[in-house]
């Protein structure tokens, strides 16, 4: 028989998921459309009571984000400039209501290929943690996010943070997005950068595209190609095309066609860099 379950103890929440037939339920605002029902079918478990499960934490280690926070919590955290691109991303979430109730984790979960907050997390190194009532265990995003709507969860765990290195935390960062309309838009194309400066070069580059493949990607090549690179206008006037459409392989849509959607990334991709280039010069 369906039921509705909203424990308030993670314990509970684990042994009702090791019983099997329960979907989890936070922010619903990706769950309720993926269902042409009226209510969701079989027996449901809100893991929205379980106060442990939302907020951002520090520690020496780095942060730790509970599946529950909101897009709201993330853009009202005082967090590091690294994470700018991640509060950008979230003020793109759609509208207010939806940053109020969607969570980080539901968006991960859902594993569209335009997750807005994929890219961003992907540049911070970010690591899930997946408990069950066996245990934790702890993958890398790149590793958990397998396909498009697929992740590595097993039977009886649930997502139940994210963990982003102390080392990932530093430098400056920007989030770009392409959509057919400002907000309220389902992503043609999506960058996330993160690039670290020591006297006015590139010490290190973290960057990330989303909706223009199965699943979003860091771009290595890239990356390497921008360490030691003066941070200046001369910043976005690399080969980045040559670079970036080889390591893509877009999708053509009602939304946008493949070649489109690799100039788009490109373009994205220059405009992020130009951003943050201007910030870094202003703050010398």
């Amino acid at each position: 028989m369906a039921a509705y379950h909203r424990p308030d103890r993670m314990e509970d929440a684990l042994g009702l998921l090791a019983e099997g037939g329960v979907t989890i339920a936070a922010g619903c605002t990706d769950l309720f459309p993926a269902t042409e029902a009226r209510s969701l079918p079989g027996s449901v478990l809100d893991i929205t009571g379980i106060k442990a499960l939302r907020g951002i934490g520090s520690a020496s280690s780095g942060f730790r984000i509970g599946a529950a926070t909101t897009w709201s919590d993330v853009i009202a955290a005082d967090l590091p400039p690294a994470f700018d691109m991640l509060k950008e991303a979230a003020k793109e979430v759609g509208s207010r209501q939806i940053q109020n109730a969607g969570t980080i984790a539901g968006n991960l979960c859902n594993a569209s290929p335009a997750a807005d907050g994929v890219p961003c997390l992907l540049t911070l190194d970010a690591e899930v943690e997946l408990t069950s009532i066996q245990g934790v265990r702890t993958l890398p995003l790149k590793a958990f996010i397998t396909g498009p709507r697929q992740t590595a969860l097993a039977p009886g765990e649930m997502l139940s943070a994210i963990h982003v290195p102390q080392s990932a935390v530093q430098g400056r960062s920007r989030f770009a997005k392409l959509g057919a309309r400002r907000y309220l838009v389902i992503s043609i194309a999506m960058v996330a950068v993160r690039i670290e400066v020591e006297d006015g070069h590139v010490k290190q580059a973290a960057l990330a595209i989303g909706a223009c493949g199965p699943v979003a990607t860091r771009l290595p090549e890239l990356e390497q190609a921008l360490i030691g690179q003066p941070v200046d206008s001369s910043l976005p006037a690399l080969a980045i095309d040559a670079i970036i459409t080889p390591a893509l392989a877009p999708i053509a849509d009602i939304r946008a066609d493949a070649i489109y959607r690799a100039h788009a990334a490109a373009e994205l991709m220059r405009r992020a860099l130009a951003d943050l280039a201007h910030e870094y010069e202003a703050a010398a």
